[in-house]
């Protein structure tokens, strides 16, 4: 059986891996075909054209597994014809029909299956009455025929389903995974990119600093490094999906930013109920705003404005700078994608500065803040 299966996978290195042992299971039971001619006392040339005849069916056979498709309905067509033109003179014959039925039932198509069945069974029915076989022989036959197509079918049409979970498995494994690669790239953006400006502005402080003011710089330096090692944990955190400090903590942390950079914090904010989902996006979204403000804005205020509109959470970030109507970057982008997936929307209003208008539906039970 092994030597019978290693040829059977180099001659077709494709069959399916789930039922690749499927077809030669049931070759054995070829034999008596094969010894039938050895019963009846035939002669050479008989036994001879009998021996190729089953060698080529058990090749279409085992083709028709391999392949699948036009190939497999092209090789049980040919099979079928085998069958017929053996049986009159081996009566063993007749069982090579239970083999068409195996290879060609392989399908999800019903009717296919159907029509198959039927064929088989007409033609056992005419070399039954022809050939005079036992009543018990060829009943038993027609009930292989029919239970094999069946099982062969459903086999196909199992392997199907599973196939299609496989492969929607897989496509919902590959969006996860570019999922999670941009988010782990809006969040690298968002941390470093706040936090590389504050250390930007702490370094050139400190160094205009060292000559007449040594301890100031001294301070500003310490922040640096408090900075760096922070981001360095927010980096990490952001990695792992689990960095959220809230809102308060990421208005405390924007005020300090703006101030080194000489820009005055206006602040007006209620108290609100938000799901951990949203307080995140929102701290997130502050963190881009007020980056782009110490950036690019060169603005001399900026205000921060949190309240509830009805049903909804209402913030916005407006700057008194030179406003730019530029397409949106890599972090306007990435406000907007955080907010768009928890059902918030965001909208930037250009002119004498920049204003960020972002709202949220407010969450409606649990996951209270304090806010």
């Amino acid at each position: 059986m092994n030597w019978l299966a290693r040829l059977w996978w180099r001659l077709y290195p494709n069959p399916d891996k789930e039922h690749r042992w499927m077809p030669l299971i049931w070759l054995p039971f070829t034999c008596w075909f094969f010894v039938s001619p050895i019963w009846k006392h035939a002669g050479l040339p008989y036994w001879i054209v009998n021996t190729v005849v089953g060698i080529v069916f058990i090749a279409l056979y085992l083709q028709a597994f391999a392949r699948g498709g036009r190939i497999r309905l092209i090789c049980t067509f040919i099979m079928l014809g085998i069958a017929i033109a053996i049986s009159p003179y081996n009566n063993n014959g007749t069982t090579l029909l239970i083999y068409c039925a195996a290879a060609g039932s392989f399908t999800t198509r019903r009717l296919r299956v159907l029509a198959l069945v039927l064929v088989e069974s007409a033609i056992l029915l005419f070399y039954a009455y022809h050939l005079h076989l036992d009543v018990g022989f060829w009943v038993s036959m027609l009930l292989l025929i029919i239970l094999v197509s069946l099982a062969n079918h459903f086999a196909a049409v199992s392997h199907c389903q599973k196939e299609e979970l496989r492969l929607a498995n897989d496509e919902i494994e590959h969006l996860a995974k570019v999922a999670e690669r941009e988010r782990i790239a809006r969040d690298l953006h968002d941390v470093l990119g706040h936090t590389l400006s504050l250390i930007t502005l702490k370094s050139e402080l400190a160094r205009k600093l060292v000559d007449r003011d040594p301890e100031r710089a001294k301070l500003e330096m310490q922040d640096v490094e408090n900075t760096s090692r922070a981001a360095l944990a927010d980096v990490r955190e952001a990695i792992r999906g689990y960095r959220s400090d809230g809102f308060f903590a990421e208005l405390s942390r924007a005020r300090a930013a703006l101030e080194t950079a000489g820009v005055t914090m206006k602040c007006d904010t209620v108290p609100l109920e938000l799901s951990p989902a949203q307080e995140s996006v929102l701290a997130m979204v502050l963190r881009e705003a007020v980056t782009n403000v110490v950036r690019h804005a060169e603005a001399q205020r900026c205000e921060v404005r949190l309240l509830k509109e009805d049903a909804l959470c209402r913030l916005e970030i407006a700057d008194d700078g030179c406003g730019c109507d530029a397409p949106e970057g890599n972090g306007l982008r990435g406000m907007r994608e955080r907010l768009q997936s928890i059902g918030g929307s965001l909208e930037r209003l250009t002119g004498k500065g920049t204003r960020l208008v972002i709202e949220l539906p407010l969450a409606i039970s649990g996951g209270s803040t304090g806010l």
